[in-house]
């Protein structure tokens, strides 16, 4: 297989945002030492000193970034740093374990597709869903994963938006564009926004080319009143935006406040069922009185 099919030719940057966890921050650097092919570059973008292990400025095989918080204002600044220089711009959560040939993986998967600007890889298991799931768990998952040998390099199907903790794009698409800052802190909902602003630049897709674990660590997340508040204001939002059908945003803000709503008097251990559904209230209310302001979440 020529270089242009397998891929070697692409240059591939990770950009990993993070606050507050820095052992994540150097799991994921373990992690990407660890690939059967590294990264050309490796970058952190973080909000101070506590959020990366000491002793990582001025290292030659990552960069690290600093400036403002906000998961789209911390991937912005990721972008603004890396212009043009790379051609592949992987997004990981920094508690995502990506299998150990992932990098290879999405270099032959985006040689072989070229009419692909952006894709998602295949989550094995997502820790979001449940308590979480620790390191050495995903790593045995990864194992199994991998015994199978099942990583077809085809397009599974197109996708409205791509899943945040495991996405890439073409940095040729992505030219410009830059993640909506109006989503603030946490962002939710912004991996469906930015990748639905490119659509129109190519195929928005899933793959099972690479793969990988969701952790979910529950640590360093946003509150469950701000996150109750974005489950009804941000799929509006992004509505009126035009990067979010109605349908879309429908199921989530109907899946999401039921669930709160039904799971209240029994929550899950690890979710505050009770905050999301006040910040469902705190959306509603602010919609009867005509404001439609993601941003609004830093004052709750």
């Amino acid at each position: 297989m020529n270089a242009i099919n397998d891929g070697e030719h692409l240059s591939v940057a990770v950009v990993v945002a993070s606050l507050g966890r820095p052992q994540l921050v150097a799991q994921m650097h373990q992690l990407m030492l660890e690939q059967s092919c590294p990264p050309d570059v490796l970058v952190f973008s973080v909000v101070g000193e506590g959020d990366i292990p000491e002793g990582y400025d001025g290292r030659q095989d990552l960069h690290v970034l600093r400036g403002s918080k906000g998961l789209c204002a911390q991937r912005n600044r990721a972008l603004d740093w890396l212009a043009d220089d790379y051609d592949l711009i992987v997004f990981y959560d920094d508690d995502f374990v990506p299998s150990r040939d992932s990098v290879d993986r999405i270099k032959r998967f985006f040689a072989a597709h070229p009419e692909v600007v952006g894709a998602t890889g295949n989550v094995i298991r997502d820790g979001i869903k449940g308590p979480g799931i620790s390191f050495e768990l995903a790593r045995d998952l990864i194992a199994g994963h991998e015994k199978k040998d099942f990583s077809p390099n085809c397009i599974v199907t197109s996708l409205e938006g791509l899943y945040g903790c495991n996405m890439v794009f073409r940095a040729s698409a992505i030219g410009s564009c830059r993640f909506d800052e109006r989503l603030r802190l946490y962002g939710w909902q912004e991996d469906v926004d930015f990748a639905a602003s490119l659509s129109s630049r190519g195929r928005i897709v899933k793959t099972f080319a690479f793969s990988g674990v969701h952790q979910g660590v529950k640590y360093g997340r946003t509150s469950g009143v701000r996150l109750g508040y974005s489950q009804v204001v941000n799929p509006l939002y992004l509505v009126r935006k035009g990067t979010m059908s109605r349908s879309f945003a429908a199921r989530l803000i109907v899946r999401n406040v039921l669930a709160n709503h039904l799971k209240t008097f029994k929550p899950e251990p690890w979710i505050d069922r009770a905050g999301r559904m006040k910040g469902n209230w705190i959306a509603f209310r602010d919609l009867m009185l005509g404001r439609l302001m993601p941003e609004r979440i830093e004052a709750l």
